[in-house]
């Protein structure tokens, strides 16, 4: 009896065994194939899911790199402030826990209202109004309660939306004690340009991101960039760092030292703004160079605009008018073809060239002075501007030879200076030139010009003939320059742009204190549909000291209103201003006692 009751108890006891044993088997077996699947099959998931919360990304930022003036001078500079922005669905997951907390303190059924979505969000959105400080935000962002609202409020699922971009951290610090949910602040820099509009067309300006849009700031956007370190690591649930995993160094940007020098730049876009409202006119630009080593130490426009507050600088005024709009240069380019003469051997410096009767019609066109000169010489023709001089020089030229000159010395190509939205200018050497076309072209027409353009030839008249592109760059060392014309022949006609200076000249009421410049004004009528308008532009352009050349300057007056239209009268006043300003901040010696006055006839052009 008794073994009969022994024997199903010890195979109960057994079966529950192999049942327990079998239970851990596949349970082990189960999470062997799970570990499997995990690290051998689709290991990627796993690896995600624990970067997710161990890896980090640790950000070196760069501030963008700096612009200085030649002697150092900073014309661009990064500063820091801060951006704001949101994360709706952040904020919305706060709201709702809170509501819900309040809820379950009220005694509520916390999971009816959480299934209740109308109740829920008109509890949400009743917390949210109650809460002063999303009032307080607004205020300080100055910005409408309402569009703080919609940004936040109207599409919860959304992970990152701007409040404001580049606040001061002063507001970013108040912002920062509201302690509000889902408010972020991210750290950034905004460009600042200590010069505001005196340099605004040659530096430019960056976006909102950083990025360059005009001047030097776009011209050197990969210099002035860099790049940002990043340090990626692993931590352990304590934050602690426990493993670098990728290290990249930050890459410094690169500081750009312009030709330009500041306080030469202020003086010309004082003298040229003042030029501009003085004679009612629509624009005005200068250039000044510096003839021994093709430097751009000032380039200005007016109207200008301020690069750090760009409500009010509309298309017109961000234009960089000295590199983009042309124009038929006029008188200026008369000394051009006297230097063609003389290169050519058709005329001497002392040659005499009869303009009698003041006329003559040349293919069938009249080409004329504003009176009858007779016989003059070179110096007088300068002198007075007289387009029967020129005309009669340039027909004493092939005109293969005489067109190739002007391409030549730069007319139809970019100046150098590489700048955005820089005009080649408008000039055809290639084309089939008429008699008349060649006359008009030796007395500034047919072809049009930027003041770039104009500035580098009168550069090369400066030294002594060596033709150098333009740079925006402080150069080190002279560059090498192309030589266009002998020295003498240029020394020669510098002298001769002497006499618009003296009584009689066409500048004859423009003084220079204390130097000697040699210059040329010009007048040309703006072309218009089917001809030429009533519209002028005046020009001055020039180089000083006369004995020994050191800068080039070129002014011009775009559409002067009234009766005074003339260069001379528009443009040489703010040349001698310019002239005579910069020389003495260069420390150029003054060599206005070497200077012979000639008396000469009475001039009406």
């Amino acid at each position: 009896m008794r073994s009969r009751g022994k024997k199903p108890t010890n195979t109960l006891i057994t079966w529950r065994f192999s049942l327990v044993c079998s239970v851990v088997f596949l349970v082990f077996m189960s999470l062997v194939a799970r570990a499997a699947f995990l690290q051998v099959i689709e290991p990627d998931k796993a690896r995600s899911e624990s970067d997710k919360r161990t890896v980090r990304v640790e950000k070196q930022h760069v501030q963008r790199g700096m612009i200085f003036d030649r002697n150092g001078k900073e014309l661009a500079v990064s500063v820091p402030v801060v951006s704001v922005y949101a994360d709706p669905k952040a904020l919305n997951k706060s709201l709702i826990s809170k509501v819900l907390r309040q809820a379950r303190k009220n005694g509520e059924d916390q999971q009816a209202l959480a299934e209740n979505t109308a109740e829920l969000n008109k509890r949400i959105a009743a917390y949210y109004n109650n809460d002063i400080r999303w009032r307080e935000l607004a205020d300080v962002l100055r910005i409408d309660p309402s569009k703080i609202n919609s940004r936040l409020r109207d599409n919860p699922k959304r992970r990152f939306v701007y409040l404001k971009r580049q606040v001061t951290p002063a507001v970013a610090n108040y912002i920062g004690d509201l302690r509000l949910p889902g408010i972020h602040l991210l750290d950034e820099s905004k460009r600042y340009y200590p010069a505001g509009e005196v340099t605004a067309h040659v530096i430019g300006f960056t976006n909102i991101d950083g990025h360059g849009i005009e001047g030097i700031e776009k011209l050197y956007e990969k210099s002035l960039t860099g790049v940002e370190g990043q340090r990626t690591i692993r931590k352990d649930a304590q934050g602690r760092e426990v493993e670098v995993l990728d290290e990249r160094e930050r890459v410094e940007p690169e500081s750009i030292h312009l030709s330009i020098d500041q306080r030469i730049q202020a003086i010309a876009y004082k003298a040229v703004k003042s030029a501009v409202l003085s004679y009612k006119a629509t624009s005005g630009s200068a250039m000044v160079v510096d003839v021994k080593t093709g430097e751009v130490l000032a380039m200005v426009n007016s109207p200008s605009f301020n690069p750090n507050n760009l409500n009010d600088a509309a298309p017109h005024k961000r234009r960089n008018r000295a590199i983009t709009d042309l124009f038929e240069p006029g008188s200026t380019v008369k000394p051009l073809a006297i230097l063609a003469g003389l290169d050519y051997g058709a005329i001497q410096p002392d040659s005499i060239v009869d303009t009698y009767p003041g006329w003559m019609r040349v293919g069938g066109s009249l080409v004329q002075d504003t009176r009858n000169h007779g016989e003059m010489t070179l110096r007088e023709i300068l002198k007075y501007s007289s387009n029967m001089g020129v005309t009669k020089v340039s027909q004493e030229l092939p005109k293969d030879y005489f067109v190739s000159l002007y391409e030549k010395v730069g007319f139809g190509s970019d100046s150098g200076t590489g700048m955005v939205g820089e005009s080649s200018g408008l000039f055809y050497p290639n084309r089939r030139w008429s008699d008349h076309e060649i006359a008009a072209l030796s007395f500034g027409y047919n072809l049009a010009v930027s003041t770039a353009q104009m500035a580098r030839f009168y550069a090369m008249l400066g030294s002594g003939g060596v033709m150098r592109p333009l740079t925006v760059l402080k150069q080190e060392s002279v560059p090498e320059g192309e030589r266009i014309f002998q020295q003498k022949d240029v020394e020669a006609v510098v002298h001769m742009m002497e006499s618009v200076f003296e009584k009689g000249g066409t500048a004859q009421k423009v003084h220079v204190d204390g130097y000697r410049a040699a210059g040329k004004t010009g007048t040309s009528k703006k072309a218009a549909v089917g001809g030429y308008g009533d519209e002028y532009v005046g020009y001055f352009a020039g180089i000083a000291p006369a004995s020994n050349p050191r800068l080039a300057v070129v002014v011009l007056i775009n559409e002067p209103g009234g009766d005074v239209y003339y260069g001379g009268a528009t443009a040489g006043p703010a040349f001698a201003e310019i002239v005579s300003n910069a020389l003495r901040i260069l420390n150029v010696a003054p060599d206005k006692d070497a200077v012979a006055y000639v008396e000469g006839k009475d001039n009406d052009a």
